[in-house]
C-alpha cells in the first residue's frame, strides 16, 4: 500500500526527497485523525503520533521559510509572490498545529478521543490543500533553481536540526510510501551512528502502526 512509482532517474534528489516527504505528511495526518476515534488505538501512540506529526510539520515549513525559499528567491526573484503565499498558508498551519498540540490525552479516552480526531482533522485537511498548492510550484523550482550542491547541504541542515520525537515513524512511513531504492537514497544522509538502529526502528514502527491502523484488532 501506498507505494509510488520510482522517479529516481528521471529527478534530482531535492525532489525525490520532497515528494517523500509530503507523501509521509499526508499519510501520517490521515492516520492520526482515522485512528483518533479507533478504540483499538492506544492513547499512548496516539499521543505519539501527533507529536510526531506537530513537531516534524513544523520544522519542515520552517526549514522551507527560513532557509529554501530565500536560495530559491536568491536565484529566480519571479518566484517571491507564489513562495510568499505558501509561507503565509504555513502560518495558517501553524494555527492547526497549535490546537492540536493543546489536546489533553490523558487517562479519560472518551474524553481525549473527539477533541483529538477534531484538531487532527483539521490538520490533515489543512495539509492536505496546501501541499496540493505548494507542489506545482515547488517541484519545478526545485528542478530549476536548486543546485545539487546546495540541496546537499540543505538535507543536512535539515537532519542535524530534526526534533528526535518518535524518529522510527518516520522510517517506518518512508517504507510505506517509497521505492526501497528511494529510501535508501535518503537514509544514506543519516549519521552513521544511526543506521545500526534501523531494523529496530522498523520494527516498532510496524507494530505502532499496524496497532494504530487496528491491524487483529
Amino acid at each position: 500500500m501506498f507505494r509510488f512509482m520510482n522517479h529516481s532517474s528521471q529527478e534530482p534528489m531535492s525532489v525525490i526527497e520532497t515528494r517523500l516527504a509530503h507523501e509521509v505528511h499526508r499519510v501520517a495526518t490521515a492516520l492520526l485523525a482515522e485512528a483518533a476515534v479507533r478504540p483499538s488505538a492506544p492513547l499512548g501512540t496516539l499521543a505519539q503520533l501527533r507529536d510526531f506529526l506537530v513537531v516534524n510539520l513544523r520544522h519542515h515549513h520552517e526549514t522551507e521559510d527560513e532557509d529554501l525559499w530565500p536560495q530559491i528567491v536568491a536565484t529566480s526573484p519571479a518566484t517571491a509572490d507564489a513562495l510568499g503565499d505558501l509561507s503565509a498558508e504555513h502560518e495558517r498551519l501553524d494555527e492547526a498545529l497549535d490546537a492540536l498540540a493543546a489536546v489533553a490525552l490523558g487517562d479519560d479516552a472518551d474524553a481525549a478521543r473527539p477533541a483529538l480526531h477534531e484538531a487532527a482533522a483539521a490538520v490533515r485537511d489543512t495539509v492536505h490543500s496546501h501541499l496540493a498548492h505548494e507542489e506545482p510550484i515547488l517541484f519545478p523550482a526545485l528542478r530549476e533553481h536548486v543546485t545539487p550542491e546546495y540541496w546537499a547541504d540543505f538535507s543536512q541542515r535539515v537532519i542535524a536540526t530534526t526534533p528526535p520525537v518518535a524518529g522510527h515513524l518516520m522510517i517506518g512511513f518512508l517504507d510505506e510510501v517509497g521505492t526501497p531504492e528511494e529510501v535508501e537514497l535518503m537514509l544514506a544522509a543519516l549519521p552513521e551512528p544511526v543506521r545500526p538502529l534501523l531494523p529496530a526502528m522498523r520494527r516498532q514502527a510496524s507494530d505502532d502502526l499496524r496497532t494504530l491502523r487496528g491491524a487483529g484488532a
